[in-house]
């Protein structure tokens, strides 16, 4: 028997190799086409995918369940609710036996270092379907979004407007694979991570000025306030944001034909006016239904090419 090859792990968008990030992207478009025209695409037939989820979820929990469903496999939802994780397994055991069990596993979770912990003691592709660090699954599908509406997304520029959070982070990452500029407009004291900011280079900078942030944008994006785990904080972050809301001034401030993009759930009135999100520059929708198309595309470039057992 030839050794096993160490697997893939999807951990961070910087996990795609040179051409991947578009050709992932065009190969999701493909199989959005054959889902809609309801062509049989069995391609990861018997596969399975394991979901552990340490936090609440709706998208990713529907996009990857009806994916591998769609491509002739299956997926077990998993918490630590009702698992040996929540009496104390070490990740690492629960990492060593799960992956002897499943193709591949998803996690959503508080800690990257959760994931990453997992992945290094796992014998299949490991997915970060989200860590207060990093939400790269959902950047794959607003990559997806922005390229069906505008084609390329090379030279052009976004602009997120809110917190310095895990989403923010993961749109620094897409502007250093995909090759765009990013205007971040936040408040003192919510900055992104410096050292996921200053990798970017000169890709990325800090506006505080939202509607400065978003002049002649081609993309503008939010998120909430309050993230999960930051409940305690609502207050506080309302006082801080109350100049940061995506209203129709800002909106106003981007391209004619700009688009707007959140990733759900949203808190219209808060972060983001129900004039725009409800509008006609919002894709918002198409972006949630490109989470099950784009992870689709991901899951394939992770056990494709791999044999099972």
């Amino acid at each position: 028997m030839s050794p096993r090859q160490p697997p893939r792990h999807f951990l961070s968008l910087l996990d795609l190799r040179d051409n991947e990030p578009m050709a992932l992207i065009r190969r999701a478009i493909e199989l959005k086409r054959l889902q809609h025209a309801g062509e049989p695409h069995e391609l990861l037939k018997n596969r399975v995918l394991g979901m552990i989820f340490d936090k609440a979820s709706t998208r990713t929990r529907v996009s990857f369940e009806a994916g591998m469903i769609q491509f002739g496999g299956g997926a077990i939802f998993l918490s630590s609710r009702d698992t040996q994780l929540g009496r104390g397994e070490p990740l690492e055991d629960a990492a060593r036996v799960l992956s002897r069990m499943v193709d591949a596993v998803m996690i959503r979770t508080f800690e990257q270092a959760t994931v990453e912990t997992f992945a290094a003691y796992s014998r299949v592709p490991v997915i970060n379907g989200l860590t207060d660090l990093l939400h790269p699954c959902q950047l794959l599908a607003d990559m997806q979004t922005w390229y069906e509406q505008h084609g390329e997304m090379q030279g052009k520029t976004a602009t997120w407007i809110g917190d310095g959070n895990n989403m923010c982070h993961s749109y620094i990452n897409a502007a250093r694979q995909f090759d765009f500029k990013l205007r971040i407009a936040c408040p003192e004291g919510y900055d992104p991570d410096p050292a996921i900011l200053g990798a970017a280079g000169s890709r990325c900078q800090i506006v505080r000025d939202p509607l400065e942030a978003a002049r002649d944008a081609d993309l503008v994006v939010t998120d909430v306030w309050a993230s999960m785990g930051q409940e305690e904080e609502q207050k506080a972050r309302e006082a801080a944001f109350a100049g940061y809301q995506v209203d129709r001034r800002v909106m106003s401030q981007a391209r004619s034909d700009a688009l707007f993009m959140h990733c759900l759930p949203a808190h219209r009135g808060e972060e983001v006016a129900a004039e725009v999100i409800d509008g006609p520059q919002s894709v918002v929708w198409d972006e949630a239904e490109n989470r099950l198309h784009a992870q689709k595309a991901l899951l394939e470039l992770l056990l494709a090419g791999d044999a099972p057992g």
